[in-house]
């Protein structure tokens, strides 16, 4: 990691540019004699917008996790399964009994900041000591929110403010200050997009909204209210403050304001890979869910389990408990329980977006805001029906308006997965808004069906369970993690081994900033509920 730090400024934009041209969805070719040249050739003066936007466009996919393996080992193989999406039934998976896979988590952090984190870090340097450069350097802050806020939600204390100095030691700063700097980096950020509203930026490049400033500003205002639910329990004025800002400054209304990451042949979908290697399920929690609601998205979410309806509950859509020891698990599982769905199954070739934020789960955040009484432009039972509608009208669920109509109106409750286990239902709460019920009964629906919305971000997902104890998610079968029992929360991830190698001073002080021991079990900041 300290060699990593250590680049010069011209040995960045190199890599930059060498890993901008090997992956990005955008061809270098044209440049490719400009940029062959050798290393003490390169300067900053040949560096111009367009190369800038390739850097941006790699920091957009590497950031997010695009490569197969990295989200894998990243998001799948931890938040995915924390938060109930997926079982594993593969043997030698023991994160889903709760084990902390260290070479996995390392390599994940080692991935992040040698490249999607270093890339911004060069774009969000080189704009900000360059005149002119304003508008691409408001649009590298705004996403180095995006990236970081899913990376603080893993490990708490992380490098943030320091990264880049080009020191052998890199202190790490607080969830708490990191956070209170989202805030105001968006302040900022926003101040420059809001002067610059129908401009473009990184325009051929932007994997997200093609440089469409206008986008990204509503997108940043979603982000921001989305940051501000997350420290509500723990900050709950700072959160409100926020909050209202983001609404009263524009958030997303409709489908078409989703912040999406093209995909296209070279740069798929990572789930259209990883699903070929036949390594997890649907888990249990979905099924009592999806089969309980008779939910419209149930087909397009999973595939039928090859073995048909195996528990003869009449649905061919089978879930499996998370946490099998080693010995129950192998590949025989995969027919008797189902894949994911038909868009995120190979053969795809692009053409299945990675979503970043959508517009339902901004409608699910103002509901929550409503229902602290915080003005959200709306009442708590309307933002929430809007939030399912939001959901079942993205063009990859296409529901028509009467089945939603009936779905929003339905007192259906979760299922028994009729299980070899014996599982109960997921939980007693319809989906028709229970008007009459206490704020916490409406909480755990909101949340419920918001985690039904963002799926698959398991990243997302995770965090939100992790802060309002919602959905009520089954106890894993076992857990190998003395530290957190089968019917406890893994908290967060421990500081990597290579960090406490190569960064050792700074990673000892780190733990100071945790307010606990650096374990599994270990509350983030914002994790107070």
């Amino acid at each position: 990691m300290k060699n990593k730090l250590r680049l010069t400024k011209q040995w960045a934009v190199i890599a930059t540019i060498m890993v901008a041209c090997t992956f990005s969805v955008s061809s270098c070719t044209d440049d490719f004699v400009d940029l062959n040249t050798p290393p003490n050739q390169i300067s900053e003066g040949n560096i111009d917008v367009g190369l800038l936007g390739q850097a941006f466009a790699r920091s957009q996919w590497s950031g997010m996790l695009g490569l197969h393996w990295v989200f894998q080992i990243g998001e799948n193989l931890f938040a995915d399964l924390y938060a109930q999406y997926f079982a594993t039934t593969a043997e030698n998976f023991d994160s889903d009994q709760y084990v902390e896979v260290g070479r996995w988590i390392d390599l994940l952090w080692t991935q992040f900041y040698g490249t999607g984190a270093r890339e911004l870090s060069f774009i969000e340097t080189f704009t900000s000591e360059n005149e002119g450069l304003e508008l691409p350097n408001a649009l590298a802050q705004i996403w180095k929110v995006q990236l970081y806020h899913r990376i603080t939600d893993y490990w708490g204390p992380i490098l943030y403010s320091q990264y880049g100095n080009g020191e052998t030691t890199v202190a790490y700063d607080s969830q708490q200050d990191v956070y209170m700097d989202f805030f105001s980096t968006l302040d900022d950020a926003l101040a420059v997009l809001n002067q610059n509203r129908g401009g473009a930026v990184f325009a051929g490049h932007d994997q997200v909204y093609n440089g469409n400033v206008d986008s990204w500003i509503t997108f940043a205002n979603s982000l921001r209210l989305r940051l501000a639910m997350r420290i509500r329990y723990v900050d709950p004025a700072k959160a409100q403050a926020e909050a209202e800002k983001a609404i009263a400054a524009g958030v997303m209304t409709d489908n078409s304001h989703n912040a999406m990451m093209l995909t296209a042949a070279g740069s798929e979908n990572p789930h259209t890979t990883i699903t070929n290697w036949g390594e997890f399920r649907m888990s249990s929690a979905m099924e009592s869910l999806l089969e309980g609601y008779d939910d419209p998205r149930i087909g397009v979410y999973f595939s039928p389990a090859k073995d048909g309806d195996s528990d003869g509950d009449g649905s061919p859509f089978e879930g499996m408990r998370n946490g099998l020891p080693r010995i129950q698990k192998g590949a025989v599982l995969n027919p008797q329980f189902s894949d994911m769905g038909p868009m995120w199954l190979p053969p795809r070739r692009g053409g299945t977006d990675i979503r970043v934020m959508g517009v339902s789960e901004v409608y699910f955040l103002r509901a929550e805001g409503a229902l602290q009484g915080w003005n959200m432009g709306g009442t708590v039972q309307d933002l929430y029906e809007e939030g399912i509608r939001m959901s079942m009208t993205e063009s990859r669920i296409g529901a028509d308006m009467a089945s939603i109509d009936a779905y929003i109106a339905s007192t259906d409750l979760p299922s028994a997965p009729q299980d070899s286990w014996s599982t109960p239902p997921l939980s007693d709460i319809p989906v028709a808004f229970d008007s009459g019920g206490s704020a916490e009964r409406q909480l755990e629906q909101i949340i419920t069906q918001k985690w039904l919305a963002l799926y698959p971000d398991g990243m997302e997902a995770w965090a939100e369970y992790r802060r309002t104890g919602y959905p009520k998610l089954y106890p894993i079968i076992e857990s190998q993690n003395p530290r957190v029992s089968a019917s406890e929360v893994m908290r967060r991830m421990t500081f990597v081994s290579s960090e406490y190698d190569n960064n050792a001073e700074a990673t000892q002080a780190a733990i100071s900033l945790l307010g606990g021991p650096d374990e599994n079990d270990t509350r983030l900041w914002w994790d107070a509920k």
